[in-house]
């Protein structure tokens, strides 16, 4: 049996949304969403209103770029998630190694699926929650302070390349 095939793929699968379950979510909704109103701007285009048509496409192409992101959102989680599972694996439970997650709940998402697989779940959901975050904290505390942020290339870049910062 090669490897991509049986239930692996399952596990690795599972294992991608488990690190990343909103990232996953949003993307998936924003494909469908953008599948049904491609589907409707191709159906007002066949029956002659070629204006509503593209209109409704464009809004399809729009919603098919936020599922883009939010996909590459969540590859990014996991890979963050492989990288706090081996450190806490390396160094243990630590604060300082969960403190820079603390402030987007994709992050805290990923971190707690690393403390879960190496037995520091119930530590790491005990600082999350000292510091006051709870389930529904969803944005990130940068885009509640400015909703703005989405769009800045320094919440881009902390959100797609996380990790260790470089210095010049």
């Amino acid at each position: 049996m090669r490897r991509d095939e049986g239930p692996g793929v399952m596990r690795r699968g599972a294992r991608y949304v488990k690190a990343a379950p909103w990232p996953y979510l949003t993307g998936a909704g924003a494909l469908l969403a953008a599948f049904v109103l491609k589907g409707a701007g191709a159906a007002q285009w066949a029956t002659g209103d070629v204006s509503g048509g593209v209109v409704l496409c464009w809004w399809g192409a729009c919603w098919l770029v936020v599922a883009f992101f939010a996909m590459a959102d969540g590859v990014s989680r996991h890979r963050e998630y492989r990288r706090i599972k081996a450190m806490l694996l390396r160094y243990g439970f630590s604060e300082r190694i969960l403190k820079p997650l603390a402030r987007s709940r994709c992050q805290r998402d990923a971190a707690l699926h690393a403390a879960r697989e190496t037995g520091h779940l119930d530590r790491a959901r005990a600082y999350f929650h000292g510091l006051g975050y709870r389930w529904y904290h969803i944005l990130p505390d940068l885009v509640i302070r400015n909703p703005l942020a989405f769009a800045s290339p320094a919440f881009l870049r902390s959100s797609f390349f996380p990790g260790k910062k470089q210095r010049a």
